[in-house]
């Protein structure tokens, strides 16, 4: 019994103890502000483990009064992904989402982020409904939009719409997409109309050059030069010019640009076609291309307003391979 009422007056001086020190529990109290709290909470959210290297931006305005936006960038490899999260001003919440604004489109921030300036496009300047597509030439879902929209896109909208086409070859799966990236800028440079035959062959011959570079661990990138040159050559294109401009590598930073902007949009797949800033990511059938594109066009008619100018990546997640 003595013990027991020992225990009990213990007891009672600990609650009072810890009763007489809130200010302790409260200092206590963890804060996405914090960044090894942030990156603590991201990775096991994602789940991203220590194979990833995580940065965590500098708090910025948030598009919603209360909060803060925070950027998580994981990096593996050549990859990198971008996150955006929403922390409340006392660190205590985190919004993973989209804000809209209702005086606005609600893809306002993706036409903010798209830039076609210098790009290879393909319809009406001017035109109602404004497509801007990130594509890669060595994916075969790439290859099968290409040639759905190549087949229909201006037999059916003739004035209607104007097409842009972006890079973003995915490094870390596709060892010639970025000098076949490279070498279209080159072509696009040399004669901007010549671009396009360009696309077409090397999305046709997506297998053969496959087979001539050896896709390993080690792929022979010269066979990949000589077939364009080859090419080049049926084209009546200066072959001498374009090698220079390919050995050198001088339109990688084009390329650069447009796999960062991709990013900005958090593009991690391709194809990712943006349709007025709406994004459509993944290989689409016509039917649904079509679909989104009338879409565009009623609601300018009801609107009256002009469109604004304007193979998936992910990190490796514990337990997958």
């Amino acid at each position: 019994m003595r013990l027991l009422r020992l225990a009990s007056v213990a007891a009672t001086t600990l609650l009072a103890a810890f009763a007489q020190t809130p200010a302790a529990t409260k200092a206590d109290k963890k804060s996405a502000f914090d960044k090894a709290t942030m990156e603590a909470y991201v990775r096991y959210l994602m789940p991203w483990d220590k194979r990833i290297d995580i940065k965590i931006a500098d708090p910025e305005p948030a598009p919603m009064p209360g909060y803060k936006t925070v950027k998580v960038t994981g990096s593996y490899q050549k990859v990198s992904v971008d996150e955006i999260f929403y922390v409340s001003s006392d660190g205590q919440k985190i919004v993973r989402g989209a804000v809209y604004d209702v005086a606005q489109t609600p893809f306002a921030d993706e036409l903010k982020k798209l830039h076609t300036d210098l790009s290879p496009s393909l319809g009406t300047p001017g035109a109602k409904v404004v497509m801007v597509l990130f594509t890669d030439f060595e994916c075969p879902f790439c290859k099968e939009e290409a040639k759905v929209l190549r087949d229909n896109l201006l037999k059916t909208y003739p004035s209607e719409v104007r097409l842009y086409f972006k890079e973003f070859p995915l490094e870390n799966i596709h060892p010639w997409a970025k000098p076949a990236a490279i070498a279209g800028r080159c072509i696009y440079r040399q004669n901007a109309p010549a671009f396009w035959d360009y696309h077409d062959y090397v999305f046709e011959n997506q297998t053969a050059i496959n087979d001539a570079v050896k896709v390993t661990a080690q792929p022979d990138l010269t066979q990949f030069r000589t077939k364009v040159l080859e090419w080049a050559a049926t084209k009546n294109l200066d072959t001498v010019q374009l090698g220079a401009c390919m050995d050198r590598r001088a339109t990688e930073a084009e390329v650069d640009r447009t796999v960062a902007e991709g990013r900005n949009l958090r593009v991690t797949s391709t194809p990712s076609l943006y349709i007025n800033g709406r994004p459509v990511p993944g290989n689409f059938p016509w039917e649904q291309i079509k679909t989104l594109i009338d879409l565009e066009l009623d609601r300018a008619k009801t609107t009256g307003e002009e469109a604004e100018k304007c193979c998936q990546i992910s990190l490796p997640v514990p337990g997958k391979h």
